[in-house]
């Protein structure tokens, strides 16, 4: 392979085509969610996979995933979308394609899993993985610690994650269980997945926060299961 090949080689592998594929699936999901009859009709969420706690413990677990890709009202959607492409791009290339894909993935089932526990109400949206990620940026200072932009980069989003969490907090509407499930597991995942070159690497570090996120989640969906199985049974 030629110089060329391989310099075009390696600004394709560079490419955020992760961040990219999660953010066409998203908005092909909001399209189908159109025109089947509205995004924010509650049939509509149901019938493409928001998280409805009735419905998980007679067996749809998928329902812990799938929200991720559904929203509910074009605001929503822009918000996230534009969120997931600014955001994602930068983790995306700190991480590699596949451990950013975990990352975002079993963030999203923290928090659901957390919004399941916790919250009885439908409800979808990226949020549970986009906190996810910026649960990722709290820690990966952590694992690049002499890294100045990585630093500053978590800085920035400091300020975004408490902004969106008090406006949480004060808004109706807003699934905070699964925004604090979502940044809590993109934190332990972080270590858990470690991003290539970090600092703090290796098997004991990543098992251990891989164990202390799996009882995490475990927790979460009894508590849910329990929870919802006394309000209708």
């Amino acid at each position: 392979m030629n110089p060329q090949m391989k310099m075009s080689l390696r600004r394709w592998q560079r490419k955020p085509y992760v961040t990219y594929g999660l953010m066409m699936v998203t908005i092909f999901m909001f399209f189908l969610q159109t025109i089947s009859g509205g995004s924010e009709n509650p049939l509509v969420l149901v019938q493409f996979g928001a998280k409805v706690n009735q419905l998980i413990i007679f067996g749809e677990w998928w329902r812990l995933i799938t929200p991720v890709f559904l929203h509910i009202g074009f605001e929503h959607i822009l918000f996230n979308g534009v969120l997931i492409y600014f955001l994602g791009i930068q983790v995306e290339d700190i991480f590699g394609h596949w451990r950013y894909f975990l990352l975002y993935m079993l963030s999203a089932l923290a928090g659901n899993a957390a919004s399941f526990a916790f919250n009885q109400s439908i409800s979808a949206g990226a949020s549970t993985a986009l906190f996810g990620l910026f649960g990722a940026t709290l820690a990966l200072p952590k694992l690049f610690p002499n890294n100045y932009s990585i630093k500053e980069m978590s800085k920035r989003f400091m300020a975004l994650i408490i902004i969106n969490l008090v406006f949480g907090i004060f808004s109706s509407g807003i699934d905070m269980a699964g925004h604090i499930g979502g940044i809590a597991g993109g934190y332990l995942l972080t270590y858990a997945l470690s991003a290539p070159n970090a600092w703090v690497s290796g098997w004991k570090v990543q098992g251990k926060y891989a164990a202390i996120y799996l009882i995490a989640l475990i927790i979460l969906l009894v508590i849910g299961w329990q929870t919802t199985s006394s309000l209708y049974f």
